[in-house]
């Protein structure tokens, strides 16, 4: 067998929580929080390259300045709250709706 090939049998494969930030390690709650922000960017983005406009023409609609619509189209997560992101939806004429779910309770077993 080649290296390559044995090197493959090695990788273990850990299932997803559904939430990738989850998965990198934050806390349920702050994972939750940056997938609401996630989402709510990645959305803004693509109404924003849907519509063909520059980022200056984008900018004029936000009503914020060219770089801020950069750091959004770059993703730059770590600079745009839930509510900034949902002001900027609006701008657009986009209605955000949220769904609400209770988190299933977790089992704490005693050892």
């Amino acid at each position: 067998m080649s290296d390559k090939v044995r090197t493959m049998e090695k990788v273990k494969l850990t299932r997803s929580s559904g939430n990738v930030f989850r998965d990198l390690g934050f806390s349920g709650d702050e994972a939750e929080y940056l997938k609401l922000r996630a989402e709510l960017m990645v959305n803004l983005q693509k109404v924003i390259t849907a519509r063909g406009v520059k980022q200056a023409e984008a900018a004029e609609l936000l009503g914020v300045t060219q770089p801020r619509v950069s750091d959004l189209m770059r993703g730059r997560i770590d600079l745009f709250s839930i509510d900034t992101l949902i002001d900027m939806l609006a701008r657009l004429r986009i209605r955000v709706k949220l769904e609400l779910h209770p988190r299933p309770r977790q089992v704490h077993r005693s050892a």
